[in-house]
Formats: C-alpha cells, sequence, structure tokens
C-alpha cells in the first residue's frame, strides 16, 4: 500500500482493519514536490492535511516589513499544513516551503470529512494528533518567553538534532527568534564552556 509509512504511524493511536485500510488507501494522494517548492503560500487556501515521508518542510510567516519568521520545520513522519487555513477553507496566514525534494501523503479537505464519515476512528485519530500538535505549540510559546536564547537552543538541539543537521544555521535562527550572528555567539560560547 501507498501509504504503509502513514499506517505505521496511525497505529500508536487507532487499529484500522483492512477494510478500513483500503478505504483510507483509496482516498489519499501520494504528492511529491522538489526542494523551494510551496505547499501553500500566505493568502492562498491550504488544500491539504499532509503527512511527510520523507524530506523538510518550513512553515513561516513573512511580515509587512518582508522579514521571515519560521514557525515550525516538519520532517518524516509528522505533518505539515496550514491548520486553520485547511479547516476554515479560508486564506492561509502561513507559507510552507519544501527545504529538501519530499514525499507527502496528502489528504484534502474533502477527502478528509469523507473519512470521517466512512471510517469514524480517523475522527478520534486526527483529533489525538491536533491535540499533540496544539500542546507542542503551547509549550513553544511558554519557552520563547520563559527560556534565554541559549537555553531555547540547547532544547532545540536536543529535542530535534535531526534537524539542525539539515537546514541552514539562519533558519534556526528565525525558529529560535534571534539573529544568525547571536546564534553564532551563543554557539562559540558553548564551544568555550566545554
Amino acid at each position: 500500500m501507498k501509504i504503509d509509512p502513514l499506517l505505521n504511524y496511525m497505529s500508536k493511536y487507532v487499529s484500522l482493519t483492512e477494510e478500513e485500510k483500503a478505504y483510507l488507501d483509496s482516498k489519499i494522494v501520494l504528492r511529491k514536490y522538489l526542494k523551494g517548492q510551496y505547499l501553500v503560500q500566505q493568502g492562498d487556501i491550504c488544500k491539504y492535511e499532509c503527512y511527510v515521508v520523507s524530506g523538510c518542510t518550513k512553515t513561516s510567516y513573512v511580515d509587512d516589513l518582508g522579514q521571515e519568521h519560521i514557525i515550525m520545520f516538519s520532517i518524516e513522519d509528522w505533518w505539515t499544513s496550514d491548520m486553520a487555513s485547511f479547516i476554515n477553507q479560508s486564506p492561509a496566514d502561513f507559507n510552507i516551503q519544501f527545504l529538501e525534494n519530499t514525499e507527502l501523503i496528502a489528504i484534502s479537505h474533502d477527502v478528509i470529512e469523507d473519512l470521517y464519515k466512512h471510517v469514524p476512528k480517523l475522527e478520534r485519530f486526527f483529533r489525538q494528533v491536533v491535540e499533540k500538535a496544539f500542546i507542542a505549540s503551547q509549550k513553544r510559546v511558554v519557552r520563547n518567553l520563559s527560556m534565554t536564547a541559549k537555553d531555547r537552543y540547547l532544547f532545540f538541539k536536543e529535542q530535534y538534532p535531526e534537524i539542525e543537521q539539515r537546514i541552514p544555521q539562519y533558519m534556526v535562527a528565525s525558529y529560535l527568534g534571534i539573529t544568525k550572528e547571536f546564534l553564532s555567539k551563543i554557539k562559540s560560547q558553548l564551544i568555550m564552556d566545554q
């Protein structure tokens, strides 16, 4: 099945019958994107909720001054979407760009509603995924408000070691809410402290 990676992920939350797996497989789309392409851009409607099979994405917001603020990264076994745009079918607040050639399992808005009707346990599954994402988002807000830039970097490095190796340092700095120069100072200080 083209959705085996997704089924492995889902098995942590729900148990699907072979019939339910086949129905899910018939409804979703496997999509491939090249590095630099976008899943969605600010102002467009986000058409898909996506599970990352391989590759890496960044979700960012560009402010009125043209400054990019990176909100999150997504790698294998993670989800990516502009949730508000996807759920409400309203203009997106975020850009989702591919940082590597990426393969996704894409579920459209219409399909997800159909899946909820035909495989009710998927509604429970997606609720749990969204709850987990919401909790992670709230914890990130608390870290950004209460931790020093150095401690935020150390947390990022510890929690997501595979991401730091795959993205440019200026993107790590943007995610942490600091300049790349300040990130360089933090890294130099950490080397000196060893």
